[in-house]
């Protein structure tokens, strides 16, 4: 049984199987619904059997086993009936997706293939998840992917076990969620009127315009649909930085001391802009309203404010800015930004929820609740873990799947690191370095995909898989922290025949001998030749 991500333990019983056909039933208890209704739903529409209601002992069954964590299931195949026991709800999804896998790749389809001949093979699974937060970063602000890609991308993530969709909302390029009381933040702020091609070459511009948004009902739909299948949606609203958008609809927002921001436009750039929020008053309600209807649409625990990136050129030059950091008692620009990551840190925390960040809102110190998306290497990591702060550990050097996979002339947008499927396998979250009270607060690890140069779900298929599969077994399985003692062979052989799954997905995945013939041509209908990487 070769299952990805491996579970802690897998035994074959190849004389127990269960054939499975028109008479068998699935059954589950009310707190296991979800489990059930994904269970019968997908098995259904790939097998044609119809999978009714039974009795327990018999058929497909899920119960509830108090003695196991939450996200933890037992599997016990035997003929006539195939037991899922798990700690909790997502414990039995999770069971669900491993029973489809043992169905192997036709159960990935959504109709079926062959009507008879399904057999679920005798096995005894056990399994559990190393880290609590599994995530991956889709960044839908740079190039705004529809709703049915952000639906099916929850899939992939669902069938590798991974529980954490980072959504990327807002950025200096594109604003993509709806705000009822600033309608201009997409009316004005979802459209660039064309997108750079590629960094070396600036003045290369597809002149085409871009963009999009979600409504607060379409919002609401990918939570629910990603909460039914175990995942949890984090959404990532930037400040103070990366908001050109913002700016370009509210120049109010901006430093208009210094520069006219009523002539400022989405921007077409990639990169970082040197359009910042003003540290006013006032933009802290305007972010504070942005806010209240953020954590109407999404109930994490973690709220992702960005932090990063903020140029400190406009509040230098800005005679509000300074009179602002003379008010506030701050003694330079830098604290200027602490002070507003920090207001915000406390106001979310007293709506019962948590700041999240990326590495650079360390400086100036946090809330005891706020937690940190390490991605500039392990350093910010390790410091906010050994400070009593919660990390999501993200590395740029490691796992950002934007970055190319193979250093060749071949492959499309030479961006970043390379980082083949080798890398990501043996990437360990946790630094040998941080000891054991500090490495508790490594709850968990994530892949970032950033969308400049992925402007279709398509590209977004070739970057991240296979490597997201990859990634996926490092966030779920009990790997050897040593990178060099993990079976990457073993992985590999594991992963050609998982292939298959992602054949049956509709995955068009990076081959792993090199790219697609439609990847290979540099250059050619938007896939340029590359320069430097993004800064982030």
């Amino acid at each position: 049984m070769d299952l990805i991500p491996a579970p802690s333990s897998a035994v074959r019983r190849p004389d127990e199987d269960f054939p499975l056909d028109a008479t068998t039933t699935l059954t589950a208890p009310p707190g296991l619904a979800d489990a059930e209704r994904w269970l019968r739903g997908t098995l259904s529409a790939a097998t044609g059997l119809p999978l009714g209601p039974g009795r327990p002992g018999t058929g497909i069954e899920l119960v509830l086993d108090g003695t196991l964590a939450a996200e933890a299931y037992r599997i016990t195949v035997r003929p006539g009936h195939a037991l899922l026991a798990a700690g909790g709800p997502a414990g039995a999804l999770w069971a669900a997706q491993t029973l489809r896998q043992l169905l192997g790749p036709d159960a990935y389809r959504r109709s079926p293939l062959r009507r008879e001949g399904w057999v679920l093979p005798g096995a005894d699974v056990a399994d559990a998840p190393r880290f609590g937060w599994r995530g991956a970063l889709l960044d839908v602000a740079r190039h705004f992917l529809p709703k049915s890609d952000v639906l099916r991308f929850v899939d992939l993530l669902a069938a590798h076990k991974l529980n954490v969709l980072h959504l990327h909302l807002t950025d200096d390029q594109g604003w993509r969620v709806e705000i009822k009381r600033y309608p201009r933040l997409t009316g004005r702020g979802a459209w660039r009127e064309r997108s750079m091609v590629g960094y070396r070459s600036g003045q290369r511009r597809d002149d085409r315009p871009h963009g999009g948004y979600y409504t607060q009902d379409d919002l609401r739909e990918i939570v629910a649909y990603a909460a039914a299948r175990g995942v949890t949606v984090v959404p990532e609203i930037d400040l103070p930085g990366h908001t050109q958008a913002a700016v370009a609809a509210y120049p109010e927002l901006g430093n208009t001391d210094v520069v006219d921001t009523a002539a400022l436009g989405v921007w077409t750039d990639w990169g970082v802009s040197h359009h910042v929020l003003n540290a006013s008053e006032e933009t802290l309600r305007f972010f504070e309203g942005v806010l209240e209807e953020v954590l109407e649409l999404f109930p994490s625990e973690f709220i992702h404010l960005g932090g990063d990136e903020c140029p400190k050129e406009q509040w230098k030059d800005s005679a509000a800015a300074q009179a602002r950091i003379r008010e506030l008692g701050l003694a330079n620009e830098d604290e200027l930004q602490s002070h507003l990551i920090r207001h915000f840190d406390r106001w979310l925390a007293e709506r019962g929820r948590r700041l999240i960040g990326w590495d650079e809102i360390l400086e100036g110190g946090l809330a005891p609740g706020a937690a940190v998306s390490s991605w500039r290497g392990f350093g910010g990591g390790v410091a906010a873990a050994e400070a009593g702060h919660d990390v999501v550990m993200c590395p740029e050097q490691h796992v950002y799947l934007d970055h190319r996979q193979a250093d060749g002339p071949d492959e499309p947008v030479p961006v970043g690191f390379v980082r083949t499927l080798e890398d990501v396998y043996r990437f360990e979250p946790v630094p040998v370095q941080l000891d054991a009270a500090a490495a508790r607060h490594v709850i968990g690890t994530q892949a970032n995909l950033w969308s400049e140069f992925a402007d279709s779900a398509r590209d977004v298929d070739y970057r991240a898989f296979p490597r997201l599969v990859a990634f996926a077994e490092v966030a779920w399985s009990e790997l050897p922290v040593e990178p060099a003692e993990r079976d990457y062979p073993d992985f590999e052989r594991r992963l050609r025949g998982h292939l298959e799954v992602l054949d049956a997905l509709g995955v068009e995945y990076r081959p792993m001998d090199g790219p697609h013939p439609w990847q290979r041509r540099p250059g050619v209908a938007g896939r340029p030749i590359g320069g430097p990487p993004p800064v982030r």
